[in-house]
């Protein structure tokens, strides 16, 4: 009976989820975005930090929405867990500072004794950052718990074995071609009429979706649907960075990645477009290739305005076939990162897309078509 539900129900869920999960608002959205950047710059340490970098030694890793549950069906982060300790491992070893940012645990379909107990490893790794001084805890709207509970600090040193400030934002600071550049992080729930401190959503999803979700086990993070044309809220966020001098956006919540303001599969349809202008017959192919393995047959190819490069998207750490996405930023460059598993069952590194901060700073600079 529970495979004959799946099959039937999976799609329909999926997509009642994907359509109901956020309400963004777009004055809300960008208010609470203004809001929390001019206090981050004038009052930091309250709601967030600074952090001043070189441009050419500087490095960064930004992963967000684990999800970590406790192991049963609903926990979107069993399968990619491999991928993420694999990961960490490599940018504690690289000397990486890690920026987690938000929704790291799953605590409206749980409590935090259950996370705590099921993920203990994942922590482990996470402390080893903190050891270095070199891990930012941020908290989205399903781990609103560390900003708002008041046993938070004492649950967060028993995990990691020392103090942790969780914030809710992130300003780096560094010079590009000798002009100042800023990087505002933020979960990004910020406005969403149904993750910003909704009570109602919260015990739909603990006593609703969490145990159909688990019946069923039924993951909504499918990367297919993720690489399509960018969520309303996704689009919101890229309105108002838009509008800023020299400040990039980075954000998570919609588990959708983005990198220079675009999709994945929309850089995949412009890189197309520019090969064939260019008479590239063998890049033509190689790029509907990649195209074809994302997109259902007969849908219609997009077509795009001018963006400029300022929104960045750091995907999720739960897709259903284990995948992590990830943002870089090293070595001067801004990369969107892939762990995903090889035909060993081996976590390995892709990079998705890259670009110089120099590049990306021109682009600011240029005017949207």
């Amino acid at each position: 009976m529970r495979r004959l539900l799946q099959k039937w129900l999976k799609q329909p869920l999926i997509n009642i989820a994907n359509k109901y999960s956020s309400r963004p608002d777009t004055k809300r959205v960008h208010a609470a975005l203004t809001d929390l950047y001019n206090s981050l710059i004038t009052d930091h340490g309250k709601r967030g930090v600074i952090i001043p970098f070189d441009v050419a030694t500087g490095k960064f890793v930004i992963l967000s929405d684990q999800h970590k549950g406790t192991r049963n069906s609903a926990d979107d982060f069993t399968l990619a867990e491999k991928n993420y300790l694999t990961a960490l491992n490599y940018y504690n070893e690289q000397q990486y500072h890690y920026i987690n940012l938000g929704d790291s645990e799953e605590l409206w379909e749980n409590g935090i004794i259950g996370v705590t107990k099921y993920n203990k490893a994942t922590f482990a790794h996470e402390a080893q950052f903190l050891k270095r001084n070199a891990f930012i805890k941020v908290f989205g709207n399903h781990d609103l718990y560390w900003d708002n509970d008041p046993l938070a600090k004492v649950v967060l040193q028993q995990i990691y074995g020392q103090p942790v400030k969780v914030y809710e934002g992130v300003v780096l600071q560094t010079r590009v071609a000798d002009k100042p550049l800023g990087i505002y992080l933020t979960h990004g729930h910020q406005g969403d009429l149904q993750s910003d401190g909704n009570w109602f959503s919260k015990w739909f999803v603990a006593n609703v979706w969490g145990p159909l979700q688990a019946y069923l086990a039924i993951n909504p993070n499918t990367p297919a649907t993720n690489d399509h044309l960018k969520t309303l809220h996704n689009e919101i966020m890229y309105q108002w960075s838009s509008r800023q001098n020299n400040l990039l956006l980075i954000t998570g919540h919609t588990h959708q990645p983005v990198f220079q303001s675009l999709t994945h599969l929309e850089r995949l349809y412009i890189n197309l477009q520019t090969a064939q202008k260019q008479g590239d017959q063998q890049k033509v192919e190689q790029l509907q290739q990649q195209i074809n393995k994302h997109v259902l047959k007969g849908e219609a190819q997009f077509t795009f305005p001018g963006y400029r490069p300022s929104y960045f998207n750091s995907g999720c750490c739960c897709f259903d076939d284990g995948d992590i996405t990830g943002l870089e930023i090293s070595d001067g460059q801004m990369r969107l990162i892939k762990w995903e598993y090889n035909t060993a069952g081996i976590p390995e590194r892709l990079i998705l897309d890259e670009s110089s901060l120099e590049e990306i700073m021109a682009g600011l600079a240029e005017i949207p078509q």
